[in-house]
């Protein structure tokens, strides 16, 4: 018995990294907080797919949610708009701060029985929280980081997520969990590993302050903590769900925000490291949330000509030892690569409602406390968003 669980989950894990997907993630409302719908999620997936000198057809999206921005279990718009421009979609269920995800599952069987096949055959992978475990952890807590959840409180998410959709086209949809690398090595989090088909991964060195974050370095910030999560995952496929550089925004530490250096670091993480190797969701198409300073959008007003030229080069300055030059300690200094991303939008009982509002990076324009990197924004974004779900009304979504 144990045998043939272990072969089916060694299936599933191939089929997770089958296809080096290449996409950007997506929020459910755009900078002013209001909602996006159908022919908003339109126009980002006809850009993505349409991008001048790409280096590969940027034809999938990373959701936060399935619930529409200020509903209460609306099957959110973006499955419509994947449906008419065949846009591949990794599906996110929030649970941090929550002890139900009914409802976010309530609006996913609404989709899967309104859209059947048209739907479900798009979905490539379901993502069950995002860098949760990065908040109840010491560092996300010094951070106020926000509420976070458990490895035995998304394990149990996870069964209940697999339980409901047993028998659906969803049912053999490869399930991971997405969080900080630093999170993922830490060994308390093992359940997690052990319960999951792939690994989601957000890596920013740009906010890994102290640790030498010169956009000239990134490259080789970057491998060190893909390789710390690759050392611990075993077999497990690995997806950067989140990864991008701003091309606006204040200093941080020794980063610095510009077009020059985003297209850099488009060119020394993504071309040499991920694009067509590994399943990777860029930070970002667009911008979404107005809490953050440093903007990372590659595109203006979703101009298919992007701020910096697309094409891969032939070389690259990163060492190829620094693959295997060594790997950073798992410690709660090290989450300056945590990202600014979906967990920015959380960390009160409204989390879900919150990454419906936002669903990106959230950087504080504060100063940051040492060794907090990304999480300053974190605590700020999770303010401004419990403010505004108490305005609109929507505690009630969980």
């Amino acid at each position: 018995m144990r045998a043939t669980a272990a072969l089916i989950a060694g299936i599933l894990a191939t089929g997770a990294s089958a296809e080096n997907y290449l996409g950007f993630n997506s929020g459910s409302t755009k900078a002013d907080r209001s909602a996006k719908f159908k022919a908003d999620f339109e126009a980002e997936f006809k850009t993505a797919q349409n991008l001048e000198n790409a280096p590969g057809k940027f034809n999938a999206v990373r959701l936060y949610t399935n619930i529409q921005a200020y509903s209460q279990d609306d099957p959110i718009e973006a499955f419509e708009a994947a449906i008419g421009t065949d846009t591949k979609l990794l599906l996110g269920i929030w649970t941090s701060g929550t002890d139900s995800i009914d409802k976010e599952l309530n609006a996913l069987k609404k989709a899967v029985e309104k859209y059947g096949d048209k739907f479900t055959k798009l979905v490539i992978g379901m993502s069950i929280g995002s860098e949760d475990l990065y908040r109840v952890s010491e560092t996300g807590i010094i951070n106020k980081a926000g509420v976070g959840a458990g490895p035995d409180v998304l394990i149990k998410f996870i069964n209940q997520y697999k339980k409901t959709f047993s028998g659906t086209g969803l049912a053999n949809v490869p399930v991971g969990h997405v969080d900080t690398w630093d999170a993922w090595t830490n060994g308390t989090n093992k359940a997690v590993i052990d319960a999951v088909d792939w690994v989601g991964v957000d890596e920013y060195p740009y906010y890994e302050n102290g640790k030498g974050n010169d956009i000239k370095n990134a490259g080789t910030l970057f491998d060190r903590a893909f390789n710390a999560v690759a050392g611990v995952v075993g077999s497990k496929p690995i997806w950067v769900t989140e990864t991008g550089w701003p091309a606006t925004g204040e200093k941080w530490d020794q980063a610095q925000p510009s077009v020059e250096n985003a297209k850099y670091y488009w060119d020394e993480v993504g071309c040499r490291k991920l694009f067509n190797k590994v399943p990777t969701f860029w930070y970002n198409l667009r911008d979404s949330n107005p809490d953050n300073t440093m903007k990372f959008a590659i595109t203006e007003n979703l101009s298919t000509k992007p701020l910096f030229d697309l094409t891969c080069p032939t070389k690259f300055d990163t060492p190829t030892a620094a693959a295997t030059s060594g790997t950073p300690a798992a410690t709660g200094s090290s989450t300056g690569v945590a990202a600014p991303g979906s967990s920015s939008t959380s960390g009160t009982t409204t989390a879900a409602s919150g990454n419906n509002t936002t669903g990106g990076s959230a950087q504080s324009s504060t100063s940051t406390p040492a060794g907090s990197g990304a999480s300053m924004g974190k605590s700020l974004s999770a303010a401004a968003v419990g403010g505004l779900a108490l305005v609109a009304g929507i505690f009630a979504l969980f």
